[in-house]
């Protein structure tokens, strides 16, 4: 049978949350942990997907039960809209990302199902089509009207960068990262309801925002919104995220790091998106030696905080996080040394390897 293998990575958000729905500027990063599709053949045009990681096993028709089938229908539905043909294909899904910890396990999804798709179609791939394609398929079918942040460096990562982007032209800069810094990923295990609403939430006082001004909240001063949080928030965001890309060139990861300290003080007093588990966790980090900066990452209310942290006090950092968190809140912290990786792409099938999952 001719199986093929596709992978797309998670990310960490170095700096730049919540403003790649307002046009704004943010600084991921594609990390080692990733979502893996295999495709075999079909001679009719039905979709069968297995997800390894829910046991469950669907056949794609106009609607899907499970929130995770609905992203994968999705994709389907938005790209065969955009005029292409998909041939039947039995998928199988596995992920080693953590769901729902923020480190965007959703557009791993969407970009793995959509690559894997298209490629086994002999279609030639634009990868920002992809990015937009994919977006599409969350806001239509899931409901989130997430920003594109994710799903383009899903498709644009490349292995040691951070991938500086504007959202709003969708022009991207790769940058290196220094050989002697690492970024580490903690989850704080915890996600409240709050998540999903408030994302949502957020979004609409910023468009509220935008249109009281006339313009995009890409667009205004500081003194234009100095008495709106939310808004606030994303001009100064905005404003760090280019300090940080001009401290990532010069090698600058004290400076780097003071504002990652600084956007997780914004998105905890202006944006409101923290909470006791971020917070606890980025006070930790801020003590040990060896870290530059912390902050959370991702839509907020639980999930993970990134670490830029000294390589070489990475298994300091690990431990003490893990002791001192656990002591502080009662939850034992899953700890993640990220490894920059490159975006979407094919892999060698192993069928051995296949087998044994």
């Amino acid at each position: 049978m001719n199986r093929r293998v596709f992978r797309a990575p998670g990310r960490v958000n170095l700096i730049g949350e919540h403003t790649d729905y307002n046009d704004g500027f943010v600084m991921p990063v594609a990390i080692h942990l990733s979502t893996w599709v295999t495709t075999a053949p079909r001679p009719d045009r039905k979709l069968l997907v297995h997800s390894d990681n829910f046991s469950e096993t669907v056949e794609l028709g106009d609607s899907a039960e499970s929130e995770w089938s609905r992203y994968v229908l999705g994709v389907a539905r938005v790209l065969e809209k955009r005029g292409y043909s998909l041939p039947g294909a039995d998928l199988r899904i596995r992920t080693d990302l953590p769901i729902g910890a923020g480190l965007s396990s959703s557009a791993a999804l969407e970009v793995a199902v959509g690559y894997a798709l298209l490629s086994v179609s002999g279609i030639r791939i634009d990868r920002t089509d992809l990015a937009r394609a994919c977006q599409r398929a969350e806001h239509e079918f899931v409901g989130v009207r997430c920003g594109i942040m994710d799903q383009m460096i899903a498709c644009h990562g490349r292995a040691q960068h951070a991938l500086l982007l504007d959202t709003r032209n969708l022009e991207y800069e790769h940058l290196p990262l220094p050989n002697n810094v690492s970024v580490v990923a903690c989850n704080t295990m915890v996600k409240h309801s709050l998540a999903a609403t408030e994302y949502n939430t957020r979004r609409a006082e910023c468009e509220s925002a935008a249109r009281a001004l006339g313009r995009s909240l890409r667009d205004v001063t500081l003194s234009e919104v100095e008495y709106n949080r939310r808004a606030r928030h994303v001009v100064t965001e905005n404003a760090r995220v280019q300090s940080a890309a001009v401290a990532l060139k010069h090698k600058n990861l004290r400076e780097f790091g003071r504002l990652m300290y600084e956007s997780h003080r914004s998105l905890r007093d202006d944006y409101e998106v923290s909470c006791r588990e971020l917070d606890t966790m980025v006070e930790i980090a801020s003590t040990i030696t060896g870290v530059y900066g912390a902050r959370m990452t991702g839509g907020g209310f639980g999930g993970c905080t990134v670490n830029l942290v000294d390589t070489g006090a990475v298994e300091r950092f690990r431990s003490t996080i893990a002791e001192q968190y656990k002591k502080a809140t009662g939850f034992l912290a899953e700890i993640y040394a990220c490894t920059a990786a490159s975006g979407v792409e094919e892999i060698l099938y192993d069928a051995l390897q296949d087998s044994r999952q």
